[in-house]
C-alpha cells in the first residue's frame, strides 16, 4: 500500500520552470558553454544552426522536467521533506544514487571514449537542477 502523498503541482510548474533557466545558465557563456562545446565537438556556427530548431526538443526537455519536478515531489512528500534544505538533500541523494550512478554508465560503457570532464558538466548540470527543484517542491509543499 502507497503512503499519502500530496504533490503541489504549481509548484512541480515552477521547479520545471526553474529546470530550463539552470540549464539555460549552465551552458551559456558564462558558465561551461565553450568547454561544453568544445568537448562535444561543436562550433559556434553549429550552435547557430542547432539553435533554429531547438522548440522540439525544448519542449520535450520541458516535459521531462515536469516528470522529474513530479517525481521528486513525490518522494519529498513520501520522506515529509517540508524546508528548502530537507528537499535538496533529497534531490542530492536522488542524484548520488540514481542519477550520477547511471549517467556514469554513457561513460563507462561507450566504444569511444568520452571526456570525464563532459560527464562532470553535464552532471553538474542535473545536480544543481534537482537541488533548486528539491528545495522549491518542498518549501511549497
Amino acid at each position: 500500500m502507497m503512503a499519502d502523498t500530496t504533490v503541489n503541482l504549481t509548484a512541480v510548474l515552477v521547479a520545471a520552470v526553474s529546470s530550463m533557466v539552470v540549464g539555460f545558465l549552465w551552458y551559456s557563456q558564462l558558465l561551461f558553454g565553450k568547454k561544453w562545446m568544445k568537448l562535444i565537438g561543436m562550433t559556434e556556427g553549429h550552435m547557430e544552426a542547432a539553435n533554429a530548431g531547438m522548440a522540439k526538443p525544448y519542449t520535450m526537455s520541458f516535459v521531462g522536467s515536469l516528470v522529474m519536478a513530479y517525481v521528486l515531489g513525490l518522494v519529498i512528500s513520501l520522506t515529509n521533506a517540508v524546508n528548502w534544505q530537507a528537499g535538496a538533500m533529497t534531490a542530492f541523494w536522488m542524484w548520488l544514487g540514481f542519477v550520477a550512478t547511471t549517467g556514469a554508465n554513457e561513460y563507462i560503457y561507450t566504444v569511444k571514449p568520452k571526456p570525464w570532464t563532459l560527464y562532470l558538466i553535464n552532471q553538474g548540470n542535473i545536480l544543481v537542477t534537482l537541488l533548486v527543484m528539491g528545495a522549491i517542491v518542498a518549501t511549497w509543499a
